[in-house]
């Protein structure tokens, strides 16, 4: 009976320490251009958003990223698709200070022209701390 209990254990403990391995989480954005503004708004998202989720790649900041780019519909008023991918929660939760710091390092914003990113860009919908399987 006792090396049964002792099995069961070890059975819940590589279970449980599998479960929270697999804990990550997403952030997406699903962004509409604005204005017929598209140049802009890619050119923003290459130079600002992907460039820094490239870094905090190298810094281990995050798991993933996919920058995904669609023809908007009816059903989907969107142009891009932006996903985040995050380890675990640790990296989810500084993700705020390891992006400063990230946008501090690159100098600041890159626009293509004086168009800010209200003129050019929307946020249709935005969906924090999806789970990711």
């Amino acid at each position: 009976m006792r090396y049964f209990l002792l099995f069961v254990f070890i059975i819940i403990a590589y279970t449980s320490s599998f479960s929270q391995s697999n804990e990550r989480l997403s952030s997406i954005d699903f962004i509409a251009v604005l204005n017929n503004y598209h140049a802009e708004a890619l050119y923003y998202y290459q130079n600002n958003w992907k460039a820094l989720r490239e870094a905090a790649l190298k810094k281990g900041y995050i798991q993933s990223y996919n920058f995904i780019e669609i023809e908007p519909s009816e059903i989907a008023p969107y142009n891009f698709i932006l996903i985040t991918t995050y380890a675990n929660s640790a990296q989810y939760e500084g993700r705020e200070k390891h992006f400063n710091e990230l946008i501090k390092a690159s100098g600041g914003l890159k626009l293509l022209n004086t168009k800010e990113p209200k003129a050019f860009r929307q946020v249709v919908h935005g969906q924090d701390s999806a789970k990711t399987y």
